[in-house]
């Protein structure tokens, strides 16, 4: 029998902003900071609230077949949990395993269909570890050491990972709740002992670094410097760093905007990537950090392909 746990799906640090911004189609956007309520995800035709396919049956499509949970070996991720036709399930960083809330829904949770409790067993995963929660729809979802499972969209085959790593938040999940793989590809090398540190005291989620050729640029809470990638749009608000361009340039996440220094909170939109997870934007134009950057206020990024540039508080580029 699972374990049941029973949560309300919450939102992670999003605030809707109502009328018009200057975003372009984005314009209803959210700002980084804050509380809301997310809205359900819209039924779709075709059975279920999250996608195509019906309980029980064929999990292509979005919803994930009845039947107990299983293990299976990948060659590279390790041990990472299927559901009962063998497709890979996830976590997403932006949830929290306790209390266990989910941060997906609506387009979110389109791209990765929440795995409903309903029908679905432990199966080969330790029974004190899989539970549910209860999400704002009312429908129960699966949960693995308090972290909320997930099937991908674009796994169109059992065996498929293709979401592992997306966005820099998505990660096939193991049987004891983890992420799977040690280290993913192209995330840097853990940082020296005092990274994200400044006199001994935390540093604020964004702020300003001073930085000898560029002047004072942004940086991130772990105090990496963040980019813009002069190949996106500010109107309307959009990132054409896909597929393998995510592996260098990771997606910079939303942040507190009461632990932001020497910004300006207005300025800080999340933009709603196509994978549906949540990237912060300054003055409307994306911003990324680089794998390449080993070490805080590292600026390797600066210049890469004529098209990566660091950024000052008011989201011009640093040159």
């Amino acid at each position: 029998m699972m374990n049941t746990r029973r949560f309300t799906v919450a939102a992670v640090g999003v605030v809707v902003l109502l009328g018009v911004t200057g975003c372009g189609t984005q314009g209803t956007g959210t700002q980084a900071g804050g509380a809301a309520t997310v809205a359900p995800p819209a039924a779709t035709a075709g059975g279920g609230a999250y996608g195509g396919g019906t309980s029980g049956g064929s999990g292509v499509g979005g919803v994930t077949a009845s039947g107990p949970l299983a293990v299976r070996e990948d060659a590279k991720l390790g041990s990472v949990v299927v559901d009962a036709e063998g497709f890979t399930l996830y976590r997403f960083d932006n949830d929290t395993a306790s209390p266990s809330t989910s941060a997906c829904a609506g387009d979110c949770a389109k791209a990765w269909p929440p795995v409903p409790a309903g029908g679905t067993k432990p199966g080969g995963v330790d029974a004190s570890r899989v539970g549910s929660l209860k999400r704002a729809d009312g429908v129960e979802q699966v949960t693995i050491a308090g972290w909320p499972v997930y099937r991908f969209a674009k796994d169109t085959a059992p065996g498929q990972t293709n979401g592992q790593g997306v966005g820099g938040t998505w990660f096939a999940v193991t049987p004891d709740g983890k992420k799977a793989g040690a280290q993913q590809p192209g995330t840097a090398a853990p940082a020296a002992p005092g990274a994200g540190e400044q006199d001994g005291a935390a540093l604020p989620a964004l702020s300003l670094a001073e930085n000898d050729r560029l002047g004072k640029i942004i940086r991130d809470g772990k105090g990496r410097t963040l980019y813009r990638f002069t190949k996106d749009t500010a109107w309307p608000m959009k990132s054409n760093c896909v597929g393998a361009c995510l592996e260098k340039w990771r997606p910079a996440k939303l942040v507190d905007v009461s632990k932001v220094e020497g910004i300006d909170p207005k300025k800080l939109i999340a933009y709603t990537r196509p994978d549906g997870t949540k990237q912060l934007t300054i003055d409307c134009w994306p911003l990324y950090w680089f794998t390449g950057d080993k070490a805080p206020g590292d600026t390797n990024g600066q210049g890469v392909g004529g098209t990566w540039f660091a950024v000052t508080a008011a989201g011009k580029l640093a040159k």
